[in-house]
């Protein structure tokens, strides 16, 4: 492509006023994460992480349970509900090891999130595919052929843009979403992306469970 892609998107008073809030909040979570961001603390943060992305989708199981799936205990729960669990923790776990603007790596994550759950893991979409609410379509997604070359340019934009990460992070989340490329797992794949690119800002975000916070929208 002769000009390089950049994502629609406007940078307003507003965005700027709460990337300098949240900036502020980190700022003093810096400070309290030195002496209390305890290896436990970390884990039960991805337990509860893992639990809320995981309910977005319809995992009905509780951070209870998805707490004893990750000790190896017996629980009552599907085996698809179960296995995403444990999915999402492996790939959770092995995030600090993908570069955020990697296709190889997205595609290396996606299998590892949805292994043994569809026959697509680790592959673009070949087919078309919609967004629905309820019985109703309110997004259709770019043309299966068109996913590897927008990825590819949504990936090379990530890699050079200059804007501060938490708008960088966002803006990708929406463009992934839209572009939708795997037949299954974009929503828990794009939040577990989102994640990645701000751990690289922010190496404790990668524990902090906001996850938790976008569920709620959907309660």
């Amino acid at each position: 492509m002769s000009k390089q892609y950049k994502p629609p998107y406007e940078i307003t008073e507003s965005i700027l006023n709460l990337v300098s809030d949240i900036s502020e909040a980190l700022g003093r979570y810096d400070v309290l994460s030195e002496t209390h961001f305890t290896p436990h603390l970390r884990r039960n943060n991805r337990i509860r992480t893992i639990q809320a992305s995981l309910a977005i989708e319809n995992n009905s199981l509780t951070v209870e349970e998805v707490t004893d799936v990750l000790d190896g205990k017996k629980v009552v729960g599907s085996k698809q509900e179960i296995l995403e669990v444990k999915n999402a923790f492996l790939a959770y776990d092995a995030m600090n090891t993908w570069n955020p603007s990697s296709t190889d790596n997205l595609l290396n994550a996606h299998k590892i999130m949805m292994n043994g759950l569809v026959d697509t893991a680790g592959i673009f979409r070949h087919s078309g595919v919609g967004v629905f609410k309820d019985s109703q379509l309110v997004h259709m997604a770019p043309p299966a052929k068109r996913v590897p070359v927008l990825i590819n340019s949504l990936m090379n934009w990530l890699k050079t843009a200059t804007v501060h990460p938490l708008i960088s992070s966002s803006v990708f989340h929406y463009e992934f979403e839209f572009i939708h490329p795997f037949a299954d797992g974009n929503g828990r794949m794009g939040r577990l992306w989102q994640t990645l690119i701000l751990s690289r800002w922010k190496p404790e975000l990668a524990y902090l469970p906001v996850e938790t916070v976008v569920r709620a929208f959907y309660k």
